[in-house]
């Protein structure tokens, strides 16, 4: 008889399953489940990351390399088909007047699909393994992957010729054939994505679940005492690291097909600390919750870009006015020493803190009113959310109020801080800029239309 537990895990993986496969293909627009396969191929990469970071401790910030690998080779042989017979273009801008030589064996598909698997395990675990046998691990793993993703970013940025350059391979029309740019196209791609994902969550269950998964917890608990019963440590850590590789390899590959693009922006250390955002909300001892955080993030970025465009101009704004973190850096040379931490204190200390905090009740009241609709209760053209009208309007504004200091202490909590001249730099080169220009297409907008 099966445990309550697994009963539970093969429970949510049919409910997951039936929510990708039956009803989410059968309520979206095409537009809305191209956003789903993008958000699913995030998925795929995040399971990786649960058995590296949940099960075995290791913190990586450098999957963006492995998924960026499996992506451009995946992205060489679109190209390749999408140019035939001429060079790329981005080769040709570039004066690049022969293919070259490592370029060639991407005609195939064969070919790519082995380069996908095989090309960054045998990097990851090299790599990984060198550095586990040197008995590095925790943040200086982490920082050691973070600056490998950052230089892999410079070297796709610099080969113009090669790789495109800063923007990426693109313009990808067929797969063997098969159009990926219609909507019945990318409809088939989802449902592949879909199969693909619940593969690789079998593989992670079926390694959580094995004899494997209990060392790589007792070596996340308690390293030492593994290695001296025997084990070897770095081989166990090298290997999930590997799975983990080859898991954001497939992924990376994925996005190449589902979305037609793949830049130097996908490699770095942002895609990378984003990729283990996923996870954070998922949780990182859930395989599933992986992908339930995948979606959940995706899809939370993308109503906030579509609906509310200028929230994040007001809102860094909101920061930098209140003195929050990453903008409560000291302006002058006795506040290197505390300010008035070392100055005032009783009373006279507490009403700084008080005016503090209602600058961020003031800023965060005006961004209810502006953005959330006041009072107002959510969805209020929503008939079957009509119940929520009991609770009074006043209450709805305080609790709109409340989310947004919920997030003013959430950043404080997560961000460093910047110095000053960053600040300067950040609003006068880039905050003020995107501002004068959002004022200005507003208008022609306006105008125009």
């Amino acid at each position: 008889m099966l445990r309550a537990g697994n009963r539970f895990g093969i429970l949510s993986i049919v409910v997951l399953a039936i929510l990708l496969l039956v009803i989410l293909p059968n309520v979206l627009d095409p537009f809305r489940l191209n956003l789903v396969s993008k958000y699913l191929v995030f998925a795929v990469v995040g399971v990786g990351i649960v058995l590296v970071w949940g099960y075995a401790g290791i913190l990586s910030l450098g999957q963006g390399i492995f998924f960026g690998l499996g992506g451009y080779l995946m992205a060489m042989f679109l190209k390749l088909e999408a140019s035939a017979p001429e060079l790329p273009d981005f080769m040709i801008w570039s004066s690049t007047e022969v293919l070259p030589w490592w370029w060639v064996p991407y005609h195939s598909l064969a070919v790519t699909l082995v380069s996908i698997v095989v090309l960054p395990t045998a990097l990851a675990f090299v790599l990984s393994y060198a550095v586990f046998r040197k008995r590095v691990s925790g943040v200086y793993f982490a920082i050691i992957t973070l600056a490998l993703a950052l230089t892999m970013t410079v070297l796709l940025v610099g080969q113009q010729g090669y790789t495109g350059g800063a923007n990426g391979i693109t313009d990808f029309r067929t797969l063997a054939g098969m159009s990926i740019i219609s909507d019945e196209g990318k409809r088939t791609l989802y449902f592949v994505q879909v199969l693909m994902l619940l593969a690789v969550m079998s593989v992670a269950t079926l390694i959580v679940r094995s004899r494997v998964g209990k060392i790589l917890i007792a070596i996340r608990d308690r390293e030492d005492r593994v290695r001296f019963s025997g084990y070897d440590t770095a081989l166990f850590k090298a290997f999930i690291f590997t799975v983990g590789a080859l898991f954001a390899s497939i992924g990376g590959a994925l996005y190449s097909v589902q979305v037609g693009l793949i830049t130097p922006t996908l490699v770095g250390a942002v895609a990378s600390i984003e990729l283990v955002i996923y996870v954070a909300v998922g949780g990182r001892m859930s395989i599933i919750g992986a992908v339930y955080g995948a979606l959940l993030v995706g899809w939370a970025k993308s109503m906030i870009s579509e609906n509310f465009p200028t929230i994040w101009l007001f809102f860094i704004g909101g920061l930098a006015e209140t003195n929050r973190a990453p903008f409560d850096m000291a302006e002058a040379e006795q506040e290197l020493t505390g300010g008035f931490h070392t100055e005032y204190s009783g009373m006279r200390f507490a009403l700084f803190f008080l005016a503090e905090y209602a600058n961020m009740i003031v800023v965060s009241s005006v961004a209810t009113t502006l953005f959330l609709g006041g009072w107002l209760r959510p969805f209020p053209n929503v008939a079957a959310l009509s119940f929520l009208g009991i609770i009074p309007s006043w209450m709805w504004f305080l609790l709109k109020t409340f989310v947004f200091l919920y997030i003013f202490l959430w950043v404080r909590a997560t961000l460093p801080r910047y110095r000053y001249d960053q600040l300067m730099r950040l609003g006068w080169k880039v905050l003020i800029p995107v501002a004068i220009a959002n004022v200005v297409v507003t208008g022609i907008v306006m105008v125009l239309f």
